[in-house]
């Protein structure tokens, strides 16, 4: 069972497949279908590790953010289910992706000794700002990048607290105390003066334009960010980021907004995350903002959620398209129906329907 990134052209990408997985699932209902994908996905995954050639049609399994995301995964299968159910399912599978990348197995994912995980994408886009020009990334995010380790950090707290429940005591200090060395770490590196958090860091080069990735810190449920920092980083991408169909990949104050996807396919490429809104970011940015503001925050969400109502009776009807152009009128474009969009307003669909219990 696999979950295609988008319709008519896309295959099964990793990252597309773990992040949309919840929304597509277990945001409707459907436990057992999670299962099955995850079942087929398990397989890519212990392949990986092995070192053995993989046998699913799931694609990029080797960039460095794809087992955190995997584990993010996971983590909502444990909220939705239980973390007994999740622990007896998935257990082994989440200690062979944690003890992997901390053996420093992973070609291109390092853990440094200040506990933050360093990767090379200078040559190769490998993140899912993966647009590529001449063979060279248009948007080369290498060295400690924000949202690889604010998954790191969220992955070594959610397993560390799944573990210890389970009576494996000695695993889950030695996770919380990663944890507590990679947090100190996260904010020493990536918070600036601004209250707004880097996009990447490799040594004195530093990416100080304003992107939405620094909302999965806010937004995860385990955050090295303390909640003052973190309703500052929810304001910034409120005031220069967000729009009625998603966050824009680049704010317009910083240079290089880009922000409509049309012309050639040079163009294009280079439009594709310089300033065009993705509704995907939406889903996080919308968790980010309940968790800072709890049932104040109900009704700002849903008049959110509104900006998405009449996409679903053009393109292809019932669907959201891959992306928006970051201006007005927020015209839709690229693919007619992409995954991780669809999967994101669901699960925030589903988070909402909790709140107003």
């Amino acid at each position: 069972h696999y979950i295609l990134a988008g319709y008519p052209w896309f295959k099964c990408r990793a990252r597309d497949m773990f992040v949309s997985l919840p929304g597509l699932t277990l945001a409707v209902d459907e436990v057992d279908e999670f299962e099955d994908v995850m079942q087929t996905a398990e397989k890519a995954i212990r392949n990986y590790i092995d070192d053995e050639p993989i046998e699913c049609k799931i694609y990029e399994m080797d960039d460095p953010d794809i087992l955190l995301w995997a584990v993010w995964a996971l983590q909502q299968y444990a909220k939705e289910t239980s973390r007994e159910q999740c622990r007896m399912k998935y257990g082994s599978l989440l200690e062979a992706i944690m003890e992997f990348i901390r053996q420093r197995k992973h070609d291109n994912l390092f853990l440094h000794e200040n506990g933050l995980l360093y990767a090379n994408g200078s040559d190769k886009a490998i993140t899912w700002m993966n647009s590529t020009v001449n063979g060279h990334p248009v948007v080369p995010r290498t060295g400690y990048i924000v949202e690889i380790n604010a998954l790191w950090y969220n992955a070594l707290r959610f397993v560390a607290d799944l573990v210890r429940e389970g009576g494996n005591v000695v695993l889950a200090d030695s996770l919380d105390g990663q944890a507590a060395i990679t947090g100190a770490s996260f904010v020493e590196v990536f918070r600036n003066e601004y209250g707004y958090l880097l996009d990447y860091v490799d040594g004195n080069m530093m990416d100080w334009s304003v992107r939405p990735n620094m909302i999965f810190t806010v937004a995860f449920d385990y955050s090295p960010l303390d909640r003052m920092q973190k309703k500052q980083v929810l304001d910034i991408v409120t005031k220069e980021l967000l729009t009625p169909k998603g966050l824009r990949t680049l704010s317009p104050k910083s240079g290089g907004y880009n922000p409509n996807y049309v012309g050639s396919q040079l163009q294009r490429d280079y439009a594709y995350h310089q300033g065009t809104a993705w509704p995907w970011l939406m889903g996080f940015y919308m968790e980010a903002y309940l968790r800072i503001y709890k049932m104040s925050g109900i009704s700002f969400v849903e008049r959110q959620l509104i900006g998405f109502e009449a996409e679903m009776t053009s393109h292809c009807i019932g669907s959201l398209p891959e992306l928006f152009d970051g201006n007005p009128p927020f015209k839709g474009r690229g693919a007619v129906s992409f995954a991780m969009n669809v999967a994101e307003i669901l699960r925030i669909l589903k988070l909402l329907s909790k709140y107003n219990l």
